[in-house]
């Protein structure tokens, strides 16, 4: 549908307030009355090695803003950061955003042309950085346009040279600086938070969410999560631990929902198996969020054969839940069940609770539910359309595009206007996903239209995969499609017909290896290197000559040699 601009308002009679009373803004700042003053002793670690209050963390989101504030970080401006899933993170997610700055989270697993690319996109101004990521850092220095003032965060006291002039280490800054910062009230539309998304083609987008939105969503999952009779439930006493990382789409904003529910918090850093199984046990983790990846590699540790997983909540999402990963980890006194969302959408739009009388059934029944894409969350209007922008039945068949508004979508991508209109093309957001709703209001999504391929819940473009392998000389033509794996969700397989002179003088593992050497070097998605090759005596296209990757995805052994 082509987009067209939006209807006038209808006129309304507005209430005229009082002039002292105060107009309450939904600002991130807000989310921290309720804990602050109710449970302000809760418990916040890191790692089990770091272990504070959420009155320290008041205390040091009054400290970030000072150091900001005294390096020159204006309202408007923006402040970059590069970290593990930590308690820093947790500060900057908001102390940030409450100065009316703009806290931009970089996807540290980007190649260094990426990273470079957001970061001069979005135009940062202070970056703070951990020592992991200073090898990366030091390919692109010299090629940062806007980049003045540098933060180094170093653990363990750890001496690490930065490959930018840095005004100071985190910490030791901190320690220096006041805790009382008075961050003011402003609009609550202000942009607060800004990250890239990778796509089918090109650079990554940057998708940006207000205040108003953060606010709002957190209260979305709030009461979704909250009005579940008794499975996924989330309350008061949870402890939380996030498996989906920070620098993206805000760890599908349970930070913020976890703070203002004033929940215990376990920040794992970077995600290793043997030390999730024992934050589990130790912190005793009662939800978490990730993509079926991360929980086959913490499931396939030899330690988790004798962890206690019992009553552990896990939203699974980036990828669809097998139904067999499902019942294994009911097995296992998992309580998984599926969330969905896009970058776009900041993130979650349905959740697939499950009623008590599906609670009865078996596990295996029960699976097949978990597995669905879910329910809408409240305010969000979620249809499946076909091209002319009608509903389809609700009747777990009629499939079509998933299209939604939500209070909490973002409303553009940042500095690209074409881009931002092809997502909003008659007034909702098209998600390029293919799904049905059943009479019960659950969404199956069954497809994506792009031909994007999502491997351990990151988006791996074919297209830059078919351009790299095009390169090959005996390479005639190429088509890159997603195929399932049991680990991965998804990994990449190229179907290529050579060209006859080459038939006999190279095989499908050394062009395979040749791939991956050139993936690496071209800094494509790290997930490229687990492309598979099959050699195919033909590719199946269209009537007008384009790749009909549907087709091939359906059969790809009876296309090969």
């Amino acid at each position: 549908p082509e987009s067209r601009p939006p209807e006038p308002l209808m006129p309304v009679r507005l209430i005229a307030p009082t002039p002292s009373a105060y107009a309450f803004p939904l600002l991130i700042k807000h989310l921290l009355l309720t804990p602050l003053a109710t449970v302000p002793e809760q418990t916040i670690t890191y790692q089990g090695r770091v272990r504070y209050t959420y009155r320290t963390l008041k205390d040091r989101i009054g400290r970030l803003a000072n150091v900001l504030a005294g390096l020159g970080v204006e309202a408007g401006q923006t402040v970059a950061v590069m970290d593990w899933d930590s308690h820093r993170y947790l500060e900057a997610f908001f102390a940030v955003p409450m100065m009316g700055a703009i806290l931009q989270t970089v996807n540290v697993r980007f190649s260094p042309e990426q990273i470079l690319y957001t970061l001069n996109h979005a135009r940062a101004d202070v970056l703070i950085v951990n020592s992991e990521f200073f090898a990366a850092l030091g390919e692109i220095a010299g090629r940062l346009e806007t980049v003045k003032t540098v933060v180094t965060i170093v653990e363990d006291g750890k001496a690490v040279a930065s490959p930018l002039a840095a005004v100071g280490e985190y910490e030791a800054l901190l320690a220096g600086a006041s805790a009382d910062y008075a961050f003011p009230d402003f609009d609550e539309n202000a942009q607060a938070t800004t990250f890239y998304t990778t796509g089918t083609t090109g650079h990554p987008k940057g998708v940006h969410f207000s205040h108003r939105q953060l606010v709002l969503h957190t209260l979305g999952c709030a009461a979704a999560l909250g009005g579940a009779t008794t499975q996924g439930r989330v309350h008061r006493e949870d402890v939380y631990m996030p498996l989906t990382p920070m620098f993206h789409v805000h760890a599908w904003g349970f930070p913020y929902l976890a703070t203002m529910m004033g929940l215990k918090q376990v920040y794992p850093g970077r995600y290793q198996p043997e030390l999730i199984c024992r934050l589990v046990a130790e912190e005793k983790v009662s939800f978490s969020h990730c993509v079926p990846t991360i929980l086959h590699m913490v499931m396939g540790h030899p330690l988790a054969k004798t962890t206690d997983f019992a009553g552990w909540k896990i939203l699974i999402g980036g990828s669809a839940l097998p139904e067999a990963m499902a019942t294994a980890a009911q097995k296992r006194g998992i309580d998984l069940f599926t969330g969905y969302g896009m970058s776009e959408t900041c993130p979650v739009l349905t959740i697939a609770h499950l009623d008590s009388a599906a609670l009865a059934g078996s596990a295996e029944s029960q699976s097949a539910i978990r597995a669905k894409t879910g329910r809408p969350l409240p305010l969000v209007d979620l249809r499946v359309v076909d091209p002319q922008m009608r509903d389809m039945l609700h009747d777990g068949k009629a499939t079509g595009e998933v299209v939604v508004r939500a209070p909490w979508l973002t409303q553009a991508y940042v500095n690209a206007p074409e881009a931002s209109e092809a997502l909003w093309a008659g007034g909702y957001l098209h998600t390029a996903d293919i799904g049905h709703i059943d009479a019960a209001g659950y969404l199956k999504v069954t497809d994506r239209i792009k031909d994007v391929i999502k491997t351990g819940g990151e988006w791996t473009s074919s297209l830059e995969l078919e351009n790299l392998i095009g390169k090959h000389e005996a390479v005639h033509e190429v088509a890159v499609i997603g195929v399932p794996d049991e680990k991965w969700g998804e990994r990449p397989l190229a179907l290529v017909l050579l060209k006859p002179e080459h038939a006999d003088t190279i095989t499908e593992r050394a062009l395979r290896n040749w791939a991956a050497h050139a993936i690496e070097a071209a800094g494509v998605s790290r997930y490229g290197v687990l492309l598979q090759v099959r050699f195919v005596k033909t590719l199946v296209k269209t009537s007008v000559g384009k790749m009909n990757k549907r087709l091939m995805r359906a059969d790809p052994d009876a296309l090969c040699l």
